[in-house]
């Protein structure tokens, strides 16, 4: 037999196995949440395939009585912003912690700044997840594996820390999420990001549900 029917033909072909591509991303987004090795420990990249591109850093029209400079923390929308000029703002996701970030909402200002900063889980954490935070009881240095990851932002009120810090984190994919604890964590280059905008003193805005 020198030929197939058409027939014949269509059966082979429906059984090939379609090919399927990744999607692509934009290469800005790439070196922006790219590698960083000039840092005291490294920075790895993100994979922003697992995070919703909602989420990825971006100025956005952002209509607000907040002066620029000010953060806008808005916890239920998952997204932090830093006001800027002409109704524009810069635009982070942010994941919530389902505990520690809800105690605080209104007005506070930037009391402290660090770099790799040194983590002590609270003690509703070590309480609920004994096993888990019980060992860092008396902290854990900066690094790789601290959860609060390369910075921290802390927010004071009246002089005194409310507990409520903006940070990074070591489980980048839970942007855009409730997170099992800790307060708002940003992906690793948003908070290196956000901190070398911010100075100590900054007005922060905490939107609570």
């Amino acid at each position: 037999m020198i030929g197939l029917s058409a027939t014949a033909l269509t059966a082979c072909a429906s059984n090939r196995t379609p090919v399927t591509r990744e999607p692509q991303i934009d290469p800005y987004y790439q070196a922006m949440y790219g590698a960083n090795y000039t840092e005291k420990f490294p920075v790895e990249a993100t994979d922003l395939r697992r995070v919703d591109p909602q989420f990825w850093r971006q100025e956005v029209a952002y209509v607000t009585s907040e002066r620029p400079g000010t953060l806008v923390v808005d916890t239920p929308a998952r997204f932090l912003y830093l006001v800027l000029e002409d109704g524009r703002a810069l635009r982070y996701g942010i994941g919530v912690g389902k505990t520690e970030a809800l105690v605080f909402r209104g007005t506070a200002t930037i009391g402290r700044k660090a770099q790799w900063p040194r983590w002590t889980p609270t003690r509703s954490m070590i309480e609920r997840e004994p096993d888990r935070y019980g060992p860092y009881a008396g902290g854990m240095e900066g690094g790789p594996e601290n959860p609060l990851g390369p910075r921290a932002l802390y927010l004071y009120k009246d002089g005194r820390d409310t507990l409520f810090r903006l940070h990074g984190t070591t489980e980048p994919y839970t942007i855009g999420t409730n997170v099992s604890s800790g307060c708002i964590r940003l992906m690793n280059q948003d908070i290196i990001d956000l901190y070398g905008r911010v100075p100590t003193g900054a007005k922060v805005v905490v939107i609570n549900s």
